[in-house]
């Protein structure tokens, strides 16, 4: 079976196949506020009207879902000392059914009521209005991550108090009005105005939770662990005696081994049975050692080569990791993704024990490359990038997984991963600049080759299993499980830290994401231990979403609690009064 003629497309068409599984775009939310007078007075209570719309075939849930795991619609205003919002009312719910399940949503157009407090010392003329609507939007066959769309809008301070769309107003249920009897949908109204209960906890105000975090110490922290260590974790964690540790992908690693083992990967990749027969090959056509004319321009013209497959690989790596950087977490989580990668490795696996060929010996000659007698550094350079690219499947998984692991790591908020890629080109590098001076001591082909293409073999299948293994074992975890649906969790951060400051229990705050398969296998089987349940009844339970880390609110939440990486667990211990 040839496949050399295809080969050198392979990482395009695995960067164009992560395109194709990752989610798709989520509808264009519009939006209209409508005041209820064509002016506001200043010290007045105004009413206004949010109108939304999805497009056809999408909905939110509703303020109050049936199912508390969901991302609840909300609407929000920022304080500019002229306008505040004091109450929201918002729509009564449908009912929506999924899979035998009823969710509580609204549709792809909905009105939300907002109650506005104008200051008595509001100038006139125009006041701009900033807020926010949090959402997650979904149609019959998805849903798309939590999102939050950006509002403005602006109100004039003056006397006219001509109405505005009556009809439009009198859609809404407002604080105070009865619900049409007739209504099949519950509750007929909701709202945001904080009432006094029955309960004995009392909800915080939205976005409170700031204020009430600087209540709390954390006292420990840690990120994936079976139940024995995660068990262990929370005992220390009810005396105080959790120390917290970094839970990021480059926890209890050293630095300078991580990006030795990369580098000097890159140099071992030399000494494949793809790479190291051309070598020859390569120092010929670049016009280095006898042929450079002196060591110095031999060197240079070296160094121009391992530029070009330095930047190659680098750049690669770069236009993957930021191409995807938003889906890659959602991408990586799924079986398919995993399994496409094992089969690759394993047809590339087969190639070293030679049972599928693949031949890169004669892309050079048809790119019309030949001997350069007299050294080009662009044309050493263009060879490098060109090597690079054709240097075969002994490359192809370690590059692979190189940018995979960067790729995880940076979407974890390791910025220094998209350099990852690079140093692995830097590795390979390395060589060349005393190839190309005239160093002769190389290895020469024999035997031993193939053994080593033998043991590469055995490594690059060792690779397939891997991921084999990782997609047989995300076929096995629901995605849907009830994360956040267990007994006693909280799912609002604010909710959580008011119950734990009133009763001075400490809290476990988890950190998680629909993306993050690690959090998904936690919920299956470290949370559903036994003695983990029982240990965790002495604990404040939270569970935080933070399905999108650089954007609001959770890049706020989990900066202040310094969290990088999911999952991520928290043991927070109320400060003393």
């Amino acid at each position: 079976m040839q496949l050399g003629s295809c080969y050198r497309y392979l990482i395009p068409m695995f960067a164009l196949l992560a395109t194709a599984l990752a989610p798709a775009q989520g509808p264009d939310v519009k939006y209209t506020v409508t005041a209820e007078t064509a002016q506001v007075t200043p010290g007045s209570t105004v009413r206004a009207v949010a109108s939304f719309s999805l497009g056809d075939g999408w909905h939110v849930n509703a303020h109050e879902p049936l199912d508390k795991f969901l991302i609840p619609t909300e609407i929000s205003l920022e304080e500019n000392g002229a306008v505040s919002l004091t109450e929201a009312a918002y729509p009564a719910h449908k009912l929506f059914t999924v899979a035998g399940d009823e969710l509580a949503v609204y549709e792809h157009e909905f009105n939300i009521g907002l109650v506005l407090a104008i200051a008595a010392d509001a100038p006139a003329g125009d006041l701009t209005v900033n807020g926010t609507l949090r959402y997650q939007a979904c149609d019959d066959k998805q849903c798309m991550p939590p999102d939050n769309l950006d509002m403005t809008f602006t109100l004039t301070v003056g006397d006219d108090q001509t109405a505005v769309d009556p009809e439009l107003f009198a859609s809404v249920t407002w604080p105070g009005d009865t619900a049409d009897d007739g209504a099949t949908e519950t509750p007929a109204m909701e709202t945001t105005a904080t009432e006094a209960t029955e309960e004995a906890t009392v909800k915080p105000e939205t976005g409170d939770w700031k204020s009430l975090a600087e209540d709390f110490t954390v006292i420990g922290r840690t990120g994936f662990e079976d139940s024995d260590a995660f068990l262990a974790f929370l005992e220390q964690g009810l005396t105080g005696e959790v120390s917290e540790t970094d839970d990021s992908v480059f926890a209890n690693k050293s630095w300078g081994l991580i990006l030795l083992l990369i580098v000097v990967g890159g140099l071992a990749l030399n000494l494949t049975p793809c790479v190291l027969p051309l070598i020859p090959v390569n120092i010929a056509i670049i016009g280095a050692g006898t042929k450079a004319g002196s060591r110095g321009r031999g060197f240079a013209l070296g160094s121009a080569y391992g530029i070009g497959i330095s930047l190659v690989y680098g750049l690669l790596g770069l236009a993957v990791m930021l191409s995807f950087a938003s889906a890659f977490g959602t991408i990586n989580a799924t079986p398919w993704f995993n399994g496409l990668i094992a089969l690759l490795f394993v047809v590339l696996g087969l190639a070293m024990f030679d049972i599928i060929h693949i031949d890169f010996t004669r892309f050079q000659t048809k790119l019309g490359i030949k001997k350069n007698e007299n050294g080009s550094f662009l044309v050493a350079f263009g060879m490098g990038c060109v090597s690079a690219l054709l240097a075969g499947a002994c490359v192809a998984p370690v590059v692979i997984s190189t940018i995979l692991f960067a790729q995880d790591s940076y979407s974890q908020g390791n910025t220094f991963a998209l350099a990852l890629p690079f140093l692995l080109g830097v590795g390979m590098a390395l060589p060349w600049p005393l190839v190309g001076a005239g160093l002769s001591v190389l290895p020469k082909p024999g035997m031993w080759m193939v053994r080593v293409k033998q043991a590469f073999g055995v490594f690059i299948i060792a690779f397939a299993a891997y991921y084999g293994y990782l997609a047989f074992t995300l076929m096995r975890v629901d995605t849907t499980i009830d994360v956040g649906q267990q007994d006693g969790w909280y799912t609002s951060l604010e909710e959580g830290l008011a119950e734990a400051k009133a009763t001075g229990k400490p809290v476990l705050l988890d950190f998680w994401a629909t993306w993050c398969k690690n959090c998904l296998v936690m919920d299956d089987t470290t949370l559903k231990d036994e003695a983990v349940v029982e240990k965790m009844e002495s604990f404040v339970k939270i569970k935080y979403q933070a399905e999108r880390m650089d954007k609001s609110p959770a890049k706020e939440v989990t900066e202040h609690f310094d969290v990088l990486g999911l999952p991520a667990y928290l043991i927070l211990q109320p400060s003393d009064e």
